[in-house]
């Protein structure tokens, strides 16, 4: 993967700034695939440290297996072959996991000495549709973590494969993917439609500021005429200003 990233690292910490919606409002608008279906999960996943806020990162990828032993035997040593890819990706990055178990969960790969290991070596969060455990110990170590649920045990997490296509939640995520995730959920950006995506987002964010919301909230003594108008108003502001930029139309 190369170094010469479409982002600058300060614009992933201004990115970071803002919630998961608020950044596929602004992806919604320098894509040209399906904005209703794509990019982002399909099925319910959960954020097990909303407190810490979004996670900003790009993808490196692993599928697993807890439930079945032989991955160990048949790769000994694998860990040590995987770490060293995780190694050699700059961050910031965002593990994601397929679990070849889901549904069934038999164990976890997260808990509190992996999480420190991954964080040791640049990674800030993970996206798992398998377990976590030690949930208070990978907050501690700073190691945001969306998964499916939580168990006791790891069985036999091993790395079966990584550095490639994995599927998680509904949604297939590619190594070097621009991951943006939180309690919402999480948004997946391939590299061709990265550049644009701070702009795009904070203009998305600065319309809103500007013409429905202000209008939604100054209601105090109208007629529910007076607010109408005011709504429709402000909403038709909001289109011609996303058309303008974008040349496209906006949601309102």
């Amino acid at each position: 993967m190369s170094s010469n990233r479409p982002i600058a690292h300060s614009d992933l910490l201004q990115l970071k700034r803002w919630n998961t919606p608020t950044i596929y409002n602004g992806w919604e608008q320098v894509t040209k695939r399906n904005a209703s279906r794509d990019a982002f999960n399909l099925e319910e996943t959960r954020d097990f440290m909303p407190q810490m806020g979004p996670m900003v990162g790009y993808a490196v990828t692993v599928v697993i297996q807890p439930g079945e032993k032989s991955h160990r035997d048949e790769n000994p040593k694998g860990w040590t072959e995987y770490r060293e890819y995780v190694a050699s990706i700059p961050g910031p990055k965002i593990v994601v996991v397929q679990d070849l178990d889901k549904p069934h969960t038999y164990g976890a790969f997260w808990g509190e000495v992996n999480s420190n290991m991954h964080r040791a070596l640049g990674c800030v969060g993970t996206i798992t549709d398998g377990a976590i455990r030690d949930v208070d110990e990978m907050t501690n170590a700073g190691f945001k973590a969306l998964a499916r649920r939580m168990c006791v045990g790891h069985a036999y997490s091993h790395p079966v494969r990584w550095n490639c296509e994995v599927e998680v939640f509904g949604r297939k995520v590619s190594p070097g993917d621009l991951i943006h995730a939180d309690k919402h959920g999480f948004l997946v950006v391939p590299e061709n439609e990265q550049a644009n995506l701070l702009e795009a987002s904070r203009f998305m964010d600065a319309n809103e500021c500007l013409t429905v919301i202000p209008a939604a909230r100054d209601t105090a003594g109208k007629s529910t005429r007076e607010i109408l108008d005011g709504l429709n108003a402000a909403a038709a502001k909001f289109g011609e200003n996303v058309k303008g930029k974008f040349q496209r139309h906006g949601e309102w």
